[in-house]
């Protein structure tokens, strides 16, 4: 009976078990912070409230968002499928496990990112649509097969596709980008290394074992760790170019104040006395931070609308 299961082709899945396999490709929980993001940069484009036209728009302009980035981790799948089977922590992805074919892969891919670049380009607008393709290719592409494979710097360049998000919320909204955009990009850009190297840290062995020179394996761990806290030091002065800039007011700046210097702390711990499980705690507080640093913004945003306060302070 296990010979039988386990030489079953993967054509003959049930189709419950092929969705959840194709769900998996998509990276849903990256896809949810991606999106996340792009939503803060919708209402933060919109002075008050959304109307109902606009509300329209934003749940468009999301779900456009939702399948090119979709796409795109697909994409990634496709590209490191190897690489992936070689390491543990995504050795479960069905592509890396052989339950669906290159051919199934691209194709869904491809599928995804024309559906979401037509809702983008006939319903939001034209440039949002060529912004999230952008950024398609710079992270399938750019990223993927360039950069990471290269160099150990690959995070910080390949950060800037992470980092658009916010970029097209505001774009989707305004049809135009403005400095707003621009800080909200920078903050991510700036978050990305320090978030992803506290992961690198503890899964040092698998990108070794994969070949891929990330920042652990080609310079060390503690000239990582340190690379990890001079990052949270600038973050911490990017996060406060919102209320330097008249975006934000008080509260958010005390968020961030107390984020981001948390932030810190952490960075600093992980310098001083590293372990994996300090790691994977740094890891898992950077998500936080970024989550709870744009849901301030947001709240932040409101609060002064509903109050009348002058946005410029």
């Amino acid at each position: 009976m296990s010979q039988t299961i386990a030489t079953t082709p993967a054509d003959a899945a049930p189709l419950p078990s092929r969705v959840r396999q194709f769900y998996a490709l998509t990276k849903p929980r990256v896809v949810q912070l991606i999106v996340f993001c792009a939503l803060i940069g919708m209402l933060l484009a919109v002075p008050g409230w959304p109307d109902a036209g606009q509300w329209g728009r934003v749940l468009i302009a999301s779900v456009g968002i939702w399948l090119v980035a979709a796409a795109a981790a697909a994409f990634n799948c496709l590209i490191e499928e190897r690489i992936d089977a070689r390491m543990k922590r995504t050795a479960w992805r069905p592509t890396a496990r052989g339950e669906l074919s290159r051919v199934q892969t691209l194709s869904f891919s491809a599928a995804l990112c024309t559906a979401g670049s037509v809702l983008l380009y006939l319903w939001v607008n034209p440039l949002t649509m060529w912004l999230t393709f952008a950024t398609f290719v710079g992270y399938a592409i750019v990223y993927t097969v360039i950069l990471k494979p290269l160099t150990p710097q690959n995070i910080v360049i390949g950060g800037a596709s992470g980092a658009m998000p916010p970029v097209l919320g505001w774009s989707a909204m305004t049809g135009d980008l403005g400095p707003e955009a621009g800080i909200l990009f920078l903050i991510i850009f700036v978050w990305t290394p320090p978030h992803f190297w506290a992961l690198a840290l503890y899964r040092v062995e698998d990108y070794a074992r994969a070949g891929l020179p990330m920042l652990p394996v080609t310079h060390g761990n503690e000239f990582t760790r340190l690379q990890v806290l001079l990052y949270t030091l600038v973050l911490f002065a990017t996060t406060l170019l919102p209320f330097v800039q008249g975006m934000s007011g008080w509260l958010y700046l005390a968020s961030s104040v107390v984020l981001s210097g948390w932030f810190i702390v952490y960075a600093w711990r992980l310098w001083r006395d590293y372990s994996d499980e300090l790691a994977r705690r740094t890891f898992r507080f950077s998500i936080i931070h970024l989550a709870l640093l744009f849901a301030a913004l947001l709240v932040d945003h409101y609060l002064r609308w509903s109050l009348g306060w002058n946005p410029s302070f």
